[in-house]
């Protein structure tokens, strides 16, 4: 089967590696409570910039720690990498689980993103939209997986 919009299979592994340590760091600074205001401060340019007493400046060139934009490069693009490869064997049921699993992702996604915006406010709820970024792939990628897993044991177990 041609699946023309999937990368090539080794770059899953790269995925995992971009992914796992990005990840692992989103988690934890948080948790840990680790500001990263101070790491990785360069000058940066800027289409809109919200400052301090509702300053704002437009298409300027700031100073800003780019921890945070980093992290979630490497998240999306790791997710990205790992959901959107190929398997070594793709096949027309793969393509459905896929597809299966993307449907499922974003219904769970944006089901999530419903209750959060009813239930959550203020600077946690902006927490709740940095999350969302990635968690649709995130969903994906354990569903897909997960459904593969599945395929994978039930056809050893009939053999």
């Amino acid at each position: 089967m041609k699946t023309s919009f999937l990368f090539p299979n080794k770059f899953k592994t790269l995925g995992w590696i971009v992914f796992i340590p990005a990840f692992a760091s989103a988690v934890l600074i948080p948790l840990l409570n680790i500001s990263t205001d101070n790491y990785l401060k360069i000058k940066v340019f800027a289409i809109c910039n919200d400052e301090l007493l509702n300053h704002s400046s437009y298409f300027s060139i700031i100073e800003n720690s780019i921890v945070d934009e980093l992290l979630l490069f490497a998240l999306i693009i790791g997710g990205i990498l790992i959901g959107f490869s190929k398997l070594k064997t793709e096949d027309e049921l793969t393509s459905k689980i896929r597809y299966e699993s993307l449907v499922w992702a974003t219904y769970l996604n944006y089901g999530l993103i419903l209750i959060f915006t009813a239930f959550i406010y203020g600077m946690s709820y902006l927490n709740v939209l940095f999350y969302n970024t990635f968690t649709l792939l995130l969903f994906f990628i354990i569903r897909f997986h997960y459904s593969i897993y599945k395929l994978n044991k039930s056809t050893n177990d009939d053999e």
